[in-house]
């Protein structure tokens, strides 16, 4: 429930009660003097959901921005006039709080802090996602997500657009694109100078940390949380759902890849930056899109004939350019995706010839341990470098002829050139010192035998 006041200017006091004896509103009215030329104020209780119309209703009678409405909320109100009001806008008695047009523009502006303020806690989570995608901890970049202000500037623009409001719209995009371009300076400046301190994981690429290469080399999937933010975030807007725990998945769809940005930037990994930029600017495009549409599907805009047309132009504007852009950049996640289905099926193929070549007789007391598709570092639209099969062996030697036939069979059922690698894990079977492994590779069928290496193989106990 909420409770208005408005100041009604000279002339216009009729109007406001005609209105209000309409709609069947119960109503106070006490004169004052202003030198600001109102000669009443007008207090009154409505429904959450009669907010809007009856406000559009005034404004349509000639009640406009100089009269002075203060929308407060109500505890409670015991009028049998009231329930009847109520039950009229709840379509029935079907409960429910939607939030007005002009309380949500004023609830995303209260959720876009000053600007000092937003820019000193993005810097401090930008600080904490790098600082965790390095270390690879998922609970600290959880917590650069949790402090991030990203919020209101999200679902800022989004409200000004629909509403009419180009303040807001403008305030919001300036946000989210001075938001997102500070975490990623500031993940470049830390990430050098981690770099430099001696971080860097000698001889590995960067990217091998887990938090850290979902984000460069991202597949449709990524989507799905910046999508669900956008939705998410109107709704908590206009239904009353926690606004701090929406806050947390818009910022999962915007911190971790910006910072992963200004990471790779500094290692110097272009190609894993041109990933990572890509996932960020599609995520940003998919919560402005999906709020645009959740407000506009949900009716938050000018009611009138008349009064549609102002805001639906440019909402439709809008939400084509942020489609037709999200459709372009989808491409490359696309086609990551296809790589994973590709990869996936690979990998089954492999590990089932690998066990059928494994059975025949003469590599008996040979064992299948692992088989794993590695991929190459051409980010973001990587391909398949090769087949890794890991097999476990009594003696540390190669198998004659197992990495031969392995890519034979293998090639066979993928029908495309693939290289196999064979690696053994040798099983000691006896106390004492065990010999070192064995590895082989075979690079287009042929075998390679490197000699001993601990390095490339596990050892287990029997």
């Amino acid at each position: 429930m909420r409770y208005l006041e408005i100041m009604v200017p000279e002339g216009k006091r009729r109007v406001v009660l005609d209105v209000l004896e309409d709609e069947g509103v119960e109503y106070v009215v006490s004169d004052v003097t202003s030198d600001r030329g109102y000669t009443a104020v007008v207090r009154f209780p409505l429904p959450a959901r009669a907010v809007e119309p009856v406000l559009d209703r005034l404004r349509q009678a000639g009640i406009s921005d100089e009269a002075s409405v203060i929308v407060i909320d109500a505890e409670t109100v015991i009028s049998d006039r009231f329930s009847a009001l109520r039950d009229r806008y709840t379509l029935g008695g079907r409960r429910g709080v939607r939030t007005s047009r002009q309380v949500l523009r004023t609830k995303a502006d209260e959720l876009t802090p000053a600007f000092p303020i937003f820019a000193v806690m993005l810097l401090i989570s930008a600080v904490v996602a790098t600082a965790g995608l390095l270390a690879d901890s998922p609970a600290v970049v959880i917590g650069a997500m949790v402090i991030a202000p990203l919020l209101g500037p999200a679902l800022a623009a989004s409200v000004g657009i629909v509403t009419g409001d180009a303040a807001l719209r403008t305030t919001g995009f300036a946000y989210q694109i001075v938001g997102v371009a500070t975490v990623i300076v500031a993940s470049v400046g830390l990430a050098t100078l981690a770099r430099f301190a001696g971080l860097e994981p000698g001889g590995v690429d960067i990217v091998v940390a887990t938090e850290l290469e979902e984000r460069v080399s991202p597949n449709l999937f990524s989507l799905a949380v910046a999508l669900g933010a956008g939705i998410a975030g109107i709704l908590s807007l206009t239904r009353g759902f926690s606004e701090a725990i929406v806050g947390v998945m818009i910022a999962a769809a915007l911190i971790p890849p910006s910072a992963a940005v200004g990471i790779t930037v500094a290692w110097g990994m272009y190609g894993a930056a041109v990933g990572a930029a890509i996932l960020v600017v599609v995520n940003l495009l998919s919560i402005n899109f999906t709020a645009l549409a959740t407000l506009w599907i949900a009716g938050y805009r000018p009611q009138g004939l008349f009064e549609v047309s102002p805001t639906r132009r440019p909402t439709y504007a809008y939400a084509a350019v942020f489609g037709v852009a999200l459709l372009a950049l989808a491409a490359p996640l696309a086609g990551v995706t296809l790589l994973d289905f590709q990869t996936t099926g690979i990998e089954s193929t492999a590990e089932e010839d690998a066990a059928a070549v494994l059975e025949e007789p003469r590599y008996e007391g040979v064992t299948l341990e692992l088989v794993a598709v590695e991929l190459d570092d051409d980010y973001p639209l990587r391909s398949v470098d090769r087949v890794v099969v890991t097999v476990a062996a009594p003696e540390p030697g190669p198998e004659p002829g197992l990495a031969d036939r392995l890519h034979r069979e293998i090639a066979a059922d993928v029908d495309e050139p693939i290289d196999v690698e064979v690696q053994y894990v040798v099983v000691e079977r006896r106390s004492g010192d065990a010999g070192e492994p064995l590895v082989v590779d075979g690079a287009g069928g042929g075998p390679i035998d490197r000699g001993p290496s601990s390095a490339a193989a596990d050892r287990r106990e029997p």
